[in-house]
Parts: structure tokens; C-alpha cells; sequence
């Protein structure tokens, strides 16, 4: 069969069914717009999972990939590029960090923050320090090691044994965490806003509590900004609003603003633990993802854009008060900066998913957090109208939910 014709049908002929995509194909992209295969345009709430923060076709990186693209894609860590140079610099101004590994994923950048404080507890202080604590409801990627220590069990069961040496524990509970936490733990991981889990931020107080029972213990404390970063909550980085800063950082999704590219930052003393050859990667930090992402922190770390971040999610905070006023749908609505979730109330609960298929039906892309939130992360740079817009569509969208659900409740 040499026909290459496709359609969304062609998904379940061709494809491993690890995912359930929308029934519509998204064909390009402009800003905070898409068009489908049919022509049909959508208003992006979703930013392709909080990774397009620029929104789709921005100039400037189209004029990078094209200038990039044309010199060096690929040569492989036995040699290094000046663009990866330039971003681990960029990054390194930025942040408390002083060294860079590059990957391609969240995942990936996991994984190497999570070798890194095995090897520097095993170097410094033997074998029997590799405990890593981490939270329920977390999620740190899909590799067997990051899954396993991402605290949803539902991801992580039927592939056999986990590694050893997991220890979850409830999220914001810092009496929990301070008994466990000991001389056997090597590292705490910790996402300063649960994006997967539910959008739930850590209570400041928590995060300071980490920092000090890993200090009083030897034990590192990774920030996981997968998610939170890049902008996304209105710093550049999400540690820079807490007044906690952590030994290991890692950052993706929106640091290509949709090209993979992911990193773990960290400082001289702990980077000196990973000696050449320990640890590696094929295509991590090759020159085109790094071009884009240096134009993509260059352009996300200016001050206006930042600002331009916690005056939209005043914004679209506000837009939700008033979906909430006319259908009465949520329990709570949190987050920070253009991480946004609204947690259905008890007459919605389990039911976001169908809230996201209405949207969609409606012209807009959205995203859920589990069966009870609803997740927005747009563009960081969204237009007024754009959003304005959306939740024009949206109103109707969750009039077609809303209203089932008063009809049925009737029948």
C-alpha cells in the first residue's frame, strides 16, 4: 500500500496507542492560533504542554533555525559549538548556576540531576546514601528511572521491580519530609509548582524547610522547572521568588519553545563529580536546538516579558471569575504567572476531560491536570485579543458541558 494520504484515522492504523489524540490534526501555527488539516482555526491555551512560550512561528527563532540550520545541525559531544557555549552562558548569567548539561528532554535532564546526586553521595560519603525523597502527584518524565521517582504509581507499575531507594511523600507536608529526610537521603527533588499533578504551588515555607533539612543532612536539593520555567511563572526561573535556591536545576519544555532540547544546571562543586564519561548524551546540546533555545532565553529573560507574564495571568485569573460566575464550575483556581489551574467543584468532579473535547469542538486547545483541573498555559506573549477570544469560545464550550450536566440532573 503506497498510499500517503493521511487523516486522524490513520493514527490508530499506524501508531503505538500510548496516546488518545483530539479527533481534529493541527496543521500550522501563528502566535496563539492554529489551523487545522481543515482549515479550522483554535485559540491555543495548551502552548503544545507549556513548551511554545513564544507562541507558533515567532521570527526571530524561524530566523535563527534557517540561519543555524544552514551552517551546523549535529557534531557530537567529542567536539563543542559555539551556540551551546553562548546558552550555557546566557543560563549561567541568569541563575545561581555555574555549569550546564544539555539533553533533549525534562526527562533526560531528570535523569542526569538525579545520576548526579547518586554519584556525588556515593563519592563523598559511600554506598549507602542513595535514598531520594520525592512527593505524591509528582511528575518528573517517563524514563524507568524519573517515572519511578515521579509520585503518580499509575505511570510506574507493570514494567517490573522500581529502582530501589524511592521515598514518597505528601507535597507540602514538611513535618513529613523532615523525619524523612536523613543520613541515608542523597537528594530531594521537588517541582515548585505541580504542573501534572494538579497545578498545586509549594507553600514557601515548605521549600525553605527542604533546603534546611537537606543542609543539616548532606543531601542535595533538585528544583525540577520542567514546567515552571523558562518564564512561565512570571520569573525566569520559579526558585526566584521563594528564596530557596537548590544545588541541581533542570529545565525544558519552553527553553525550545518546541525544538527538544532540555538542561540541568548546577554549580562548579557538584559538577566536578560528573568526570568525563560518566554520564552522556548523542544529540544533548547539538548546535540548532541550542541556536533556538539562546534566542528563546535572550528573548523570555527580558524584564518587560516577565512583567508582560503576571499581567496576562491577572488577566485570565480574571476571565475564569467570570466563567465561574455564570456556570459556577470550579473549587479553586491557582497557580502563578501563565500556569493557571481551575480545579472543578464536586458537581464536575472526574469530568475535565470533557470540558477539553468541548473546547476543542469549540476552537480552542486546552489541556487538563488530572480528571479535576483544568490547565491553562498559553504563550507567554498571547495578545489581549487572542485571549480575549478564547474565553468568548470557552464560555460556550462549558455551556455545552454545564448544560448537559443541568439537563441530566433534571432527567
Amino acid at each position: 500500500m503506497n498510499d500517503l494520504t493521511v487523516t486522524r484515522q490513520t493514527f490508530d492504523e499506524v501508531m503505538v496507542p500510548v496516546f488518545a489524540p483530539a479527533p481534529f490534526v493541527p496543521d500550522r501555527g501563528l502566535g496563539s492560533r492554529v489551523w487545522d488539516t481543515q482549515g479550522r482555526d483554535y485559540i491555543d491555551f495548551a502552548g503544545g504542554i507549556a513548551v511554545t512560550a513564544l507562541g507558533h512561528a515567532h521570527p526571530e527563532l524561524l530566523k535563527v533555525l534557517q540561519e543555524q540550520g544552514s551552517k551546523l545541525w549535529h557534531i557530537g559531544n567529542g567536539y563543542t559549538n559555539e551556540p551551546v557555549l553562548r546558552l550555557a552562558r546566557r543560563l549561567e548569567n541568569l541563575t545561581f548556576a555555574d555549569r550546564a548539561f544539555f539533553a533533549n528532554s525534562g526527562a533526560e535532564a531528570n535523569e542526569a540531576a538525579l545520576k548526579l546526586a547518586r554519584r556525588v553521595a556515593f563519592d563523598r560519603h559511600g554506598a549507602d546514601k542513595y535514598e531520594i525523597i520525592s512527593f505524591t502527584q509528582s511528575f518528573h518524565g517517563r524514563t524507568f528511572f524519573t517515572v519511578s521517582v515521579g509520585g503518580q504509581p499509575k505511570y510506574s507499575e507493570g514494567f517490573g521491580p522500581v529502582p530501589a531507594g524511592i521515598i514518597h511523600l505528601p507535597y507540602n507536608d514538611l513535618e513529613a519530609a523532615k523525619q524523612a529526610i536523613g543520613a541515608k537521603t542523597c537528594a530531594v527533588i521537588v517541582e515548585p509548582i505541580q504542573g501534572e499533578g494538579g497545578v498545586i504551588p509549594a507553600d514557601p515555607a515548605f521549600l525553605k524547610g527542604l533546603r534546611e533539612a537537606c543542609d543539616a543532612h548532606g543531601a542535595l536539593l533538585i528544583f525540577d522547572e520542567v514546567q515552571t520555567g523558562v518564564g512561565r511563572s512570571g520569573y525566569f526561573y520559579a526558585y526566584q521568588d521563594t528564596g530557596v535556591t537548590p544545588d541541581i536545576l533542570t529545565t525544558a519544555k519552553a527553553l525550545g519553545n518546541g525544538f527538544p532540547i532540555g538542561a540541568m544546571l548546577t554549580t562548579n562543586e557538584l559538577a566536578a563529580y560528573f568526570k568525563v564519561g560518566v554520564h552522556g548524551t548523542t544529540y544533548g546540546g547539538n548546535p540548532l536546538g541550542a541556536a533556538i533555545a539562546d534566542k528563546v532565553v535572550e528573548l523570555i529573560s527580558d524584564p518587560k516579558v516577565l512583567e508582560g507574564v503576571r499581567s496576562r495571568s491577572v488577566t485570565l485569573k480574571g476571565h475564569l471569575a467570570k466563567l465561574d460566575d455564570r456556570f459556577g464550575l470550579f473549587r479553586q483556581v491557582r497557580g502563578k504567572g501563565l500556569l493557571i489551574g481551575a480545579e472543578l467543584n464536586d458537581a464536575y468532579k472526574g469530568r475535565a476531560k470533557d470540558f477539553v473535547a468541548a473546547a476543542g469542538q469549540h476552537g480552542v486547545i486546552m489541556l487538563m491536570a488530572g480528571p479535576d483541573v483544568l490547565r491553562f498555559v498559553p504563550s507567554l506573549i498571547m495578545p489581549e485579543d487572542d485571549m480575549n477570544e478564547g474565553f468568548a469560545r470557552l464560555a460556550k464550550a462549558f455551556e455545552s458541558v454545564a448544560g448537559a450536566k443541568t439537563e441530566a440532573a433534571s432527567h
